[in-house]
């Protein structure tokens, strides 16, 4: 008996925690962040303001893990997905596709807006989670140049300037569903051409070449 109290103990506190996740995700689409507290989550998520710290201590806590949680969610999903696909120019356009979708779904405040309102360890810690965002991304343009797909360039610049456009293309414009997918499907091809990526009258990728190492693989970027 003990035993299975225990499990019923620790389902508990789970369904709890992810009720508080997902409360605090919908604050933070309907209101944003600016002015939310622990009391507005504690009545979204129907718990009191007690359960709620007793697994945060404050907003910024409640943040990072938000955020680590939608991050590795998000990976291992994408991954998934990522692995169904053989050409690299395919997979940079789901790679594309998924994170403007996911971007504009979850309105997180952007990168240089989560350094702002989070403490620098805090900061230092979502930033080595998403890194492993930019890790993907370099592993496509690399196999991508490697290919032939891609012309040889500064992987790590590449990646830098890739997650800039889907940040930006993520805040711009409206989220209904007609205007989102032109949207996206406008970010997917200006990506690829301007990776260098080249396509038949068919849409099928071309080799632009037989394949060159790039000119640096350059370092995981945010």
């Amino acid at each position: 008996m003990p035993r299975i109290s225990a499990a019923n103990n620790a389902a508990q506190r789970a369904d709890t925690q992810r009720r508080i996740l997902t409360a605090f995700g919908e604050l933070l689409f309907t209101h944003g962040l600016p002015g939310l507290t622990m009391t507005d989550v504690a009545r979204h998520a129907g718990v009191g303001r007690t359960a709620v710290y007793n697994y945060y201590a404050d907003i910024e806590e409640l943040l990072i893990s938000y955020a680590l949680d939608e991050t590795e969610r998000f990976l291992s999903e994408l991954r998934e997905s990522l692995a169904a696909l053989e050409n690299p120019v395919e997979r940079l356009a789901l790679y594309v596709r998924t994170q403007v979708e996911d971007l504009s779904r979850r309105h997180l405040p952007p990168g240089p807006a989560m350094g702002a309102v989070l403490s620098p360890s805090s900061f230092a810690k979502l930033a080595d989670h998403v890194g492993e965002l930019s890790v993907l991304l370099q592993g496509i343009l690399r196999d991508a140049m490697a290919q032939g797909y891609l012309p040889a360039a500064d992987i790590g610049q590449q990646a830098q300037l890739i997650h800039g456009t889907l940040s930006s293309s993520a805040a711009r414009g409206s989220n209904e569903p007609a205007e989102l997918e032109a949207r996206i499907a406008r970010t997917v091809r200006f990506i690829q051409l301007g990776a260098g990526a080249r396509f038949d009258d068919d849409g099928a990728p071309l080799r632009v070449s037989q394949g060159a190492a790039p000119v640096s693989q350059g370092t995981p970027a945010g």
